[in-house]
C-alpha cells in the first residue's frame, strides 16, 4: 500500500509539531488547534466558509465520542459531594484508617485506598475524601506528611488515572485516538504495563520516606503533634450509614455484572453512571425530604461543572487530532474521499525509514511525557492514541501496547505527578510544596518510565 503525501498533509503535521511545541511550554494548545482545524479544512475544502464548519464538525465528533464519559464522571463527582456532606465517606473510609498501626502499613494502606477510590470516584474528588479522612491517621500513625503526600499522589493521580479501569475515561479517549472501537484492547495492554509504572514507583518511594524516617525523627514528632488536636468532629445518622453501606455494595455488584456479562466500553459505564444517578436520588431524598427535589439540582450542577471543566479542552484537542483517524477525519470533513491524515504518514514512514521497537516505544513514551508537562492529564491522550495508530502502521507492532505506553507516560506527566503544576490538590490538601512534592516523585517516576518502557518493548 503506497500513500500521496499532499500540501494539507503536510500543513496537518506543522500544526501537530506547534500543539506538541505549545504544550511543552506549558500553554493550553487549543488555539493552535482551532486554527489547525481552520486552515487544513480551508485547503481541504478550497472554501473558507466550509473551513469554518469544519471546526464545528470536530468539536462536534469529538464531544460525541467523549460525552459518555464526561456524564459519568460528572455524576459520581456529583455523588461523591453527597457522602462527603452526609459523612458517608467518613464511615467507608474508617475500616482502612484504622489498620494504619504503624508508618509502613500507613503508607500501603494510604496509597491503595487512594488507589480504589480513585478507581470509582477519580483523584481529583478521591484526593479530598482521602485527604480529609485518612491523611490525619497516616501521619500519627508515624507517616512523615510528605510520605503521605507522595503516596496519595503516586497510587492515585498515578496508578489511578493512568488505569482508570473502571470508569474507563482515560483509556477510552486513546483507544478512540488509536482506532480501537472500545477500550478493552488498551486496557488489557496497560495491565502489564502498569504493574510495571505501579511496583517501580512506589516500592521507590517507600525505600525513600523511610531513609527520610531515620534522618529526622523530630520533624516527624513534629508533624505528628500538630495533627493531634486536629479531630474532625461529624454528624452522623441513618442515611449515613444506609449511604456507607448502599453506595461500595452497588458499586462492588456493577464490578460483578462487568466482569459475569462481560460489560466494557460504554456499556460498562452506562451502568457506572446509572449507579451513580440512582444512589444519588434516594441518597438526597433520604437526607433532605422534599427539599431534595432542590438540592439535588446543585450537586448535579457541581458534579457538570467539574466535568465540563476538565473535558472542555480535551474536546478541542481531539477534535483536532481525530483528522488523523480516517473514519473521523471522513466526518469532520464532510468528505468520504478523506483519509486519516497521520495514517498516511505511518504508511510513508514505514516505507522510507527503518523503524524498530525500540525507537516507537522512545517516541510514544516521549511524546507523553511532553504533550504531559501542561499539566493535564487527559490533553495528552488524543495524541497518543494517534501516534501509537501512526507508529503501528509504520511496524508491526502491537497498537494497544504502544497507546497504553503512551497513556501512561502522557497521565503520570500531566496528570500530576512530576510537574509542580499539576500537583495543586494533593498538595493543597497535605499542605506541602507542591515543587518540594514534584522534587521528591521525580526519581521513582523517572525509573517507572525506564522500567516499563522496557517491558513494552519486550511485549510489543
Amino acid at each position: 500500500m503506497s500513500v500521496t503525501l499532499t500540501s494539507v498533509h503536510w500543513l496537518f503535521l506543522f500544526w501537530v509539531f506547534v500543539v506538541i511545541v505549545v504544550m511543552g511550554l506549558r500553554k493550553d494548545p487549543l488555539v493552535p488547534c482551532i486554527l489547525g482545524l481552520l486552515t487544513v479544512g480551508w485547503l481541504f475544502k478550497h472554501s473558507f466558509v466550509a473551513s469554518i464548519s469544519v471546526v464545528y464538525n470536530a468539536l462536534i465528533v469529538a464531544g460525541t465520542e467523549f460525552w459518555g464519559i464526561i456524564v459519568v464522571i460528572s455524576l459520581i463527582v456529583a455523588l461523591s459531594k453527597l457522602l462527603s456532606e452526609t459523612g458517608a465517606d467518613y464511615l467507608v473510609m474508617s475500616p482502612a484508617a484504622r489498620l494504619m498501626v504503624n508508618p509502613d502499613v500507613a503508607f500501603w494502606v494510604l496509597g491503595i485506598t487512594m488507589l480504589l477510590a480513585s478507581w470509582f470516584f477519580w483523584p481529583s474528588p478521591a484526593t479530598a475524601l482521602i485527604g480529609a479522612i485518612m491523611f490525619p491517621v497516616a501521619v500519627r500513625a508515624g507517616l512523615p506528611v510528605m510520605g503521605a503526600a507522595m503516596a496519595m499522589n503516586l497510587f492515585g493521580h498515578g496508578i489511578g488515572l493512568s488505569t482508570d479501569y473502571v470508569i474507563q475515561g482515560a483509556p477510552t479517549i486513546t483507544a478512540k485516538a488509536a482506532g480501537f472501537a472500545d477500550p478493552s484492547p488498551v486496557i488489557s495492554a496497560s495491565i502489564p504495563l502498569i504493574i510495571t509504572m505501579g511496583l517501580v514507583t512506589t516500592v521507590t518511594a517507600y525505600l525513600m520516606i523511610k531513609k527520610d524516617m531515620r534522618k529526622n525523627p523530630e520533624a516527624l514528632k513534629a508533624e505528628q503533634d500538630a495533627l493531634m488536636a486536629k479531630e474532625v468532629k461529624r454528624e452522623l445518622n441513618w442515611v449515613s450509614y444506609f449511604l456507607a453501606v448502599a453506595t461500595p455494595v452497588a458499586f462492588a455488584l456493577d464490578v460483578i455484572a462487568m466482569w459475569m456479562l462481560h460489560l466494557t466500553g460504554g456499556d460498562a459505564t452506562a451502568l457506572l453512571g446509572g449507579t451513580a444517578t440512582l444512589i444519588l436520588a434516594v441518597g438526597t431524598i433520604f437526607k433532605f425530604g422534599v427539599d431534595g427535589l432542590e438540592k439535588i439540582t446543585d450537586y448535579i450542577r457541581d458534579g457538570f461543572m467539574f466535568g465540563i471543566k476538565v473535558f472542555a479542552p480535551v474536546v478541542i484537542i481531539g477534535g483536532f487530532f481525530f483528522l488523523g483517524k480516517g473514519e473521523l477525519a471522513k466526518t469532520i470533513l464532510s468528505a468520504p474521499e478523506a483519509t486519516g491524515f497521520l495514517e498516511d504518514f505511518g504508511v510513508a514512514l514505514s516505507q522510507a525509514v527503518p523503524l524498530n521497537k525500540v525507537f516507537v516505544a522512545l517516541v510514544s513514551l516521549a511524546t507523553g511525557i511532553v504533550v504531559g508537562l501542561d499539566g493535564s492529564g487527559f490533553s495528552p491522550l488524543p495524541l497518543v492514541g494517534s501516534v501509537a495508530a501512526t507508529l503501528s502502521s509504520a511496524l508491526t507492532v502491537d497498537k494497544a501496547t504502544l497507546a497504553a505506553l503512551g497513556q501512561i507516560a502522557g497521565v503520570w506527566t500531566g496528570g500530576g505527578t512530576i510537574i509542580p503544576w499539576g500537583l495543586i490538590p494533593v498538595a493543597a490538601i497535605t499542605g506541602v510544596n507542591p515543587i518540594e512534592l514534584a522534587r521528591r516523585n521525580f526519581i521513582p517516576v523517572v525509573l517507572g518510565f525506564i522500567a516499563t518502557t522496557i517491558i513494552a518493548i519486550l511485549i510489543m
